[in-house]
């Protein structure tokens, strides 16, 4: 990420007051660090409106306002088009609304996100298939084993 050039920003006190807190709880962080996540994270939630994000275990992410991570969703438009290549995507689409529950507006919210935001998308998909193959490893070494 490129070095921005310093920016004076004048915050309300209630403001400055609760980012001061943010910061505190996120020691992480520095004051500006997350001004600028901060600030980021909402221009992108106006620009998708059904997108939010949350902490969690694999970090900080993407999600579907009341719904899974967009990693997720794009996780799952893949494994269709991959298990059934001939479907259009209108259809894909359609096998993921009615397998996840997750409306229509929703998927292509995320799809939306993704189309613009590929790469951080693309890290969290790569980060679960790495996990998922360390599961499998390590319960065909159990088996292996057990002799099962």
């Amino acid at each position: 990420m490129a070095i921005a050039s310093p920016s004076s920003v004048r915050f309300e006190p209630r403001v400055l007051g609760r980012l001061s807190a943010f910061v505190a709880a996120h020691p992480d962080l520095s004051l500006s660090s997350a001004s600028n996540r901060l600030v980021d994270e909402a221009l992108r939630m106006h620009e998708h409106p059904l997108i939010t994000f949350r902490d969690g275990p694999a970090g900080r992410r993407a999600r579907l306002v009341g719904g899974p991570d967009v990693w997720e969703v794009i996780g799952a438009v893949r494994s269709v088009r991959e298990s059934e290549p001939t479907l259009t995507g209108d259809d894909a689409l359609a096998v993921v609304e009615e397998t996840s529950g997750v409306a229509m507006p929703f998927l292509r919210a995320a799809l939306a996100y993704w189309g613009e935001y590929p790469d951080e998308v693309e890290s969290f998909l790569e980060r679960a298939r790495t996990e998922a193959a360390q599961a499998q490893a390590a319960w065909e070494r159990q088996q292996d084993l057990l002799g099962q």
